[in-house]
């Protein structure tokens, strides 16, 4: 799996003052995508260990509410096998903190085992680890920037502990 970028500060994606992992690669190709650029699985950096333990130190901090995952797409079957431990380590190191995962693709018809067409064998631990899932395309037709967190008005935001009990 490649990165784009890693942001150790950020407000926009998630409550409170985040670490975000923009993941590349993503087959949704949302028209108006606010970088396209990450649609590309090869875009940016290689995801290693060292990224790995360099996340987990950004994180350290008591002001960091946690971590986000956004992209690219994060629920591209490539980037899940790669996310997934990441995910599960990172609730085990910090588990009082969040993790906020956005993805272009819908929970009941893409990620649910029935017929989710992105489900794959690392699926249901990626979305064991997720507090909050922002899920849906980006609809340029439906932008709408006075939205907290979101892109688009189709676009939710769902506290998955509540959802998959």
């Amino acid at each position: 799996m490649y990165y784009g970028n890693i942001k150790k500060t950020d407000i926009a994606d998630g409550d409170g003052v985040r670490v975000s992992l923009f993941v590349s690669g993503c087959r949704n190709c949302c028209k108006g995508c606010f970088q396209p650029e990450t649609w590309d699985f090869k875009y940016g950096t290689e995801f290693t260990q060292e990224t790995e333990n360099q996340i987990l130190e950004f994180l350290r901090p008591s002001y960091i509410s946690g971590l986000t995952v956004l992209g690219g797409e994060p629920f591209e079957e490539e980037n899940q096998r790669i996310l997934a431990p990441f995910l599960r380590k990172v609730k085990e190191t910090y588990p009082s903190k969040t993790i906020w995962c956005y993805t272009g693709y819908v929970l009941e018809k893409d990620l649910l085992p029935e017929d989710g067409r992105k489900h794959c064998e690392a699926t249901g631990e990626m979305l064991k680890y997720i507090d909050i899932l922002v899920d849906g395309p980006f609809i340029e037709e439906q932008k709408n920037i006075s939205l907290k967190f979101r892109g688009s008005e189709n676009q939710r935001i769902l506290k998955l502990k509540k959802i998959l009990l």
